[in-house]
């Protein structure tokens, strides 16, 4: 049975243009978007150079307006060079972002964020925080939990994220800035942003697929089951798909950081951190979320389509659809993605939920039968 739904959007994905075009480019990033039925996606700004002033984040638009097959909109970093210590500009940025994060690394300082929310709240603008407090890494590289302590694994604990998402939630309150918090991995963070939005914070938040999908007992000694933030426990997966449920959790986004093959050979310990998600996301959920009979389908679609949009105050999108064969299964087979990175934790599994055709503005723009 084939259906016809909204496309999907994704507010976070990494493209590495300009700066680490061995790992993705825009052309590559965006195919792999239509190839999973997403005809926008919001690109997150650690990149070479970083897009903290006008005139960095015109060379990232320059090569989106020639490159991008979806709509691609860049992020602005909060602080300039990503370093957590001055802020950007955000009166001069405004117009040219989507929102402003300084994704792959937290706002180590209080201070900082304090007043970054302040400048956004008066330019009325989106904080979008990675929220990660270095001082309770102690050199971690999975979740700190059973695994870790079986396997000899240095662990990062959950309070590294929900702490700082704490302390944000409580400036987010006193300023009135729009914060959303990005691919939230803790029970902690679903209550905090639970009771924070009873309370009228204006706060939104992600989560991604893997982390509504597996956790710590599906960890193997390979380099693909390594982000950031780490694949929790079971507990806090269920209490995420509930946040899923109850609206706590307002969108899912796919986290998509592509890394070089020999980046990610190098085990849990050494490879670096993220995974592939564009082109798996629909079915790994459809499958393992739909098919269970966990989440509404009109509940997943809401939280790909149009939940990112909403929270980012991006117009509708009538004409953007995406056809999918539900009841299709096939093989998620990484040596076939049209992303150059191909680390997933979803490689070989049976999947339902096929895209077999991609409508941007009323043009198809990737089809199953055919290549790119």
């Amino acid at each position: 049975m084939v259906v016809e739904l909204p496309a999907f959007a994704d507010i976070h994905v990494h493209f590495r243009e300009p700066g680490q075009t061995y790992k993705e480019t825009i052309l590559s990033g965006s195919r792999a978007a239509a190839k999973g039925g997403y005809t926008l996606v919001c690109a997150m700004p650690n990149l070479d150079p970083v897009p903290d002033s006008p005139e960095t984040l015109a060379l990232e638009q320059a090569i989106i307006d020639r490159d991008a097959l979806v709509t691609v909109l860049p992020y602005a970093t909060i602080t300039k060079g990503r370093k957590g210590r001055e802020l950007v500009d955000f009166e001069a940025l405004k117009g040219r972002c989507v929102a402003f994060s300084d994704d792959g690394s937290g706002v180590q300082e209080g201070d900082i964020m304090l007043r970054a929310m302040e400048a956004a709240a008066r330019s009325n603008v989106i904080l979008a925080a990675h929220c990660e407090d270095n001082t309770l890494l102690k050199g971690g590289y999975i979740h700190d939990g059973r695994y870790a302590r079986e396997h000899g694994h240095k662990g990062i604990c959950s309070e590294s994220e929900w702490g700082q998402i704490a302390r944000d939630l409580e400036l987010c309150g006193k300023t009135g800035c729009r914060y959303h918090v990005c691919h939230i991995s803790t029970k902690e963070s679903v209550s905090l942003i639970r009771d924070a939005k009873a309370r009228g914070v204006r706060v939104t938040c992600e989560t991604a697929p893997h982390y509504l999908t597996l956790c710590e007992d599906d960890l193997q000694e390979d380099g693909r089951f390594k982000m950031n933030p780490p694949l929790r426990s079971a507990e806090d997966r269920e209490a995420l798909i509930e946040g899923l449920l109850d609206g706590t959790i307002d969108a899912i986004a796919t986290d998509h950081a592509p890394h070089s093959a020999e980046e990610k050979s190098r085990g849990l310990e050494g490879s670096a951190m993220g995974i592939v998600g564009l082109e798996t996301a629909f079915p790994v959920l459809y499958t393992s979320l739909v098919r269970s009979g966990r989440v509404p389908l009109e509940r997943l679609v809401e939280a790909l389509s149009e939940a990112p949009r909403r929270i980012f105050r991006l117009p509708a999108a009538p004409a953007d659809k995406v056809r999918i064969e539900l009841d299709r299964p096939f093989v998620i087979d990484s040596t076939r993605f049209a992303s150059k990175g191909h680390a997933t934790p979803f490689d070989g599994m049976e999947v339902y939920g096929l895209v077999v055709e991609t409508i941007k503005n009323g043009k198809t723009i990737y089809r199953y039968d055919q290549a790119f």
